[in-house]
This record gives C-alpha cells, structure tokens and sequence, in this order.
C-alpha cells in the first residue's frame, strides 16, 4: 500500500489497510497473538515504546513477517545527526512508518527523513514514511497556531504525514492538505478516555479527514478482541 493511496483512494472507514493497531505490550508473543486474531481489520501494526523496548527489531521483522505494514512509533527527539541515524535504522528494518516529534524542530525532521531516505530496506517493502508527532493526544489543548505552524514545518521538511488528535485535523488541513493524517485516541462512542484526552470513533475520524486511524486498548484489553474489533468498526 502506498502513502498516497492510504490517504486518498481507500474506500471508507472500514477498509484495513486505514487502520493500525497499537500493540501496547512487552511480551512478543501476545503481539503477535493480537496481531493474527485482529488481521481481518487492520494492516497496519504499530510497535511502540514499550514493544520495542522489550523486543528490539525482532518486533519489526515478526510483524512483517506476518504481512503487516509496520508502524514504529518511538516518537524520535533528539540532535539531527542522531535522528538520522536511528530513522536510517529503523528504515532498514522494513518500518513503513516512523514517528518524529515535530518540536525538534526543521533540521532534525528533515535529518531524519533523510535517514529514512537513505535506509537500505528490504526487498519488496514499500519506502518508508516519515510521521510528525504535532500534539500528543494526552494534552488537553493543542493551539490552532500551534498544529498548523508544527504540520507546516513538517511539510516543508519533506515528512509524508502527521500525527494529531482527531479534533486537530481542520488547523491541519488547512495548513498542510497534502499531508497523510494518522489520528490515535480512537474509542467507541461512550467508553472511558483513559489517560486520551481528545478522542473520536473510527467513523467520526474519517470523516474529519483522518486518513489513517490508530486503535489500542478497545481491541487488545478485551476478552474477545477480534469482536471488540467488529463492534468498532462496523462502521
């Protein structure tokens, strides 16, 4: 799947390749568990801080392993040169997506895509996507000029995409419309927020203009995961 056409010809909310799934644990194994019982619905596998910190690259090549598009989410911050580096990295894993904080500002977003640019990947996997983290869904309050001057720098850093709150997405739009807008905090309509203080449903997202979702705990703290997953994304 290309990032263009994530973000621009997947037919409607449900269609997986426009959903990731967070894959929030330290235990390989359970994540790959997850991650076969939840394939019907999802395409994407987001490996974050506390997978990857446990696991290491194994996290990455496991879900590739299994089809998956993965998403690696460790949010890089720091000096260009080491962005780079870690971004050319992960690039060579096969990661489809990786994330930046766009508050390191223009040379290390645009270090590390670079990086990503520059990472000998697998054969057969797509080129990887940089992703900018603007506000973290756990902030209560993102500045309108705040997320449009973060998804502006981002675009003129060459990122594919950014990462915000599905309330966030018209300051985003309007200032960036070619970017791919990726939207964690997704929840059914009327359950607990958790530590996500914005928060939308699937379906509210797409039509915000979300392109691609993320949804964790809704699906893998549940019993049955693979219903919660066609409750929520029956549309």
């Amino acid at each position: 799947m290309t990032h263009e056409t994530a973000s621009r010809s997947s037919p409607g909310p449900l269609d997986p390749s426009r959903c990731a799934v967070a894959l929030d644990t330290d235990d390989l194994s359970r994540a790959l568990e997850l991650a076969r019982a939840l394939r019907p619905w999802f395409c994407i596998a987001k490996v974050g801080l506390e997978l990857f910190g446990a696991v290491g690259p194994g996290a990455v090549r496991s879900l590739r392993d299994e089809g998956f598009e993965v998403f690696v989410d460790l949010k890089l911050h720091d000096i260009p040169n080491t962005v780079a580096r870690a971004a050319r990295a992960l690039g060579t894993l096969g990661a489809r997506y990786v994330t930046l904080h766009a508050s390191g500002g223009a040379d290390m977003l645009r270090a590390g895509v670079e990086g990503l640019g520059g990472a000998a990947r697998p054969a057969g996997t797509e080129p990887p996507v940089a992703l900018a983290i603007t506000v973290l869904t756990s902030d209560s309050v993102a500045a309108p000029e705040l997320l449009a001057g973060r998804a502006r720098l981002a675009s003129a850093a060459s990122c594919g995409g950014v990462v915000c709150a599905v309330a966030d997405l018209p300051a985003i739009r309007s200032a960036a419309p070619d970017l791919l807008r990726v939207t964690p905090g997704i929840r059914p309509r009327g359950a607990a927020a958790d530590d996500q203080a914005r928060v939308a449903t699937p379906a509210g997202a797409v039509a915000a203009g979300a392109d691609i979702v993320v949804i964790g705990r809704p699906v893998t703290a549940v019993e049955d995961p693979a219903a919660a997953a066609e409750a929520l994304l029956a549309g």
